[in-house]
């Protein structure tokens, strides 16, 4: 289905609000740096959605550069895709704020991501409230043609459309409406607990940990209480699906069939999953650790992405600016 997509203007970004874990992977970056290849990309560490949950400016900071060397070491290229930190491009705020002006107030009530943060636990703001609409700035800023999302993100593109076609509707066709694109072939990955691996449920497990931490995450995962001799269905393991986004054909069905056939614990499982995500994940933890002494590098990626999606960036503002009356003499 990806190779399908060329030529396209595609946008994406993640909150730089911790540690990358393998549902970021499998779930977004892993086909971002399958779309670099064919198409012109604009990927974005989203520093200031992941201020309506972070309040620690030195974490911030660190979470933001550490991320950009994580993109870099899993893969992604500089020369193919622009990588850059949400804040290097002020036309996304001054944006955010003429979206603001049309967005309905229902719009945001309807959000599903808010209503679900906040039956969460989440606190209440105004950043919380209106992210979608940031959102929707972040990607109609770049004469966005696509967006690929999870299916749990729809909602998040149908709105950023919705926003754009009142702009359209009062001021004259200006913006242009992306499309999404759902990847069927990547589920929604499961954490710890069996829910959807969130680092707001505490579920995670970072792509980068250690062996020993990685291994104490790993035998956390939630089973149930089925003994040791019985069979076992694969299909309802969180072991078992966190697996098989990992191991190749004949090793999934290997797994399976002791499952099925009994006297194959979930210990037995757990470290054959410890195994195989240690060892995925081996050649980029080693580039990580050279860019993290390379960090000067780091940032010139960032800068040059920063440039390239800025001039973008500055030429749909113009736009806007001239269809809703705004004045700019400087």
């Amino acid at each position: 289905m990806l190779n399908d997509i060329q030529g396209k203007v595609i946008l994406s970004g993640l909150q730089s609000s911790g540690a990358l874990h393998i549902g970021n992977y499998f779930g977004a970056i892993r086909q971002h740096l399958l779309l670099q290849e064919q198409n012109e990309c604009y990927y974005f560490i989203a520093n200031y959605h992941a201020l309506t949950s972070i309040k620690d400016n030195k974490q911030l900071a660190e979470n933001t550069l550490m991320m950009a060397v994580d993109y870099l070491a899993l893969g992604l290229n500089p020369d193919k895709a622009a990588l850059f930190i949400q804040s290097d491009i002020p036309e996304v705020t001054e944006l955010a704020w003429i979206l603001s002006t049309v967005t309905p107030m229902g719009l945001l009530e309807r959000g599903h991501s808010y209503k679900d943060k906040i039956a969460k636990g989440a606190l209440p703001n105004h950043g919380l409230f209106a992210y979608p609409v940031l959102m929707a700035a972040d990607i109609l800023i770049y004469d966005s043609d696509v967006v690929p999302v999870g299916k749990d993100q729809k909602q998040h593109l149908e709105m950023t459309r919705d926003i754009a076609e009142k702009f359209n509707i009062i001021f004259g066709e200006t913006l242009k409406l992306p499309n999404d694109l759902i990847l069927p072939e990547v589920a929604v990955v499961p954490g710890l607990d069996g829910q959807k691996m969130s680092k707001s449920y505490g579920n995670t497990i970072d792509i980068f940990m250690d062996y020993g931490p990685l291994k104490n995450r790993i035998m956390s995962i939630i089973t149930d209480s089925t003994s040791l001799e019985a069979p076992k269905n694969p299909d309802t393991s969180t072991i078992f699906s966190l697996y098989r986004l990992l191991a190749d054909s004949d090793e999934v069905e290997r797994m399976r069939n002791k499952f099925l056939a009994g006297g194959y614990g979930y210990g037995h499982a757990k470290k054959e999953l410890l195994e195989k995500i240690y060892l995925y994940f081996e050649a980029p933890r080693n580039k990580r650790e050279q860019l993290g002494n390379n960090l000067d590098y780091v940032e010139k990626v960032l800068k040059d992405g920063a440039k390239k999606a800025r001039e973008r960036a500055i030429s749909v503002m113009e736009r806007v600016r001239n269809s809703a009356g705004i004045l700019k003499f400087l």
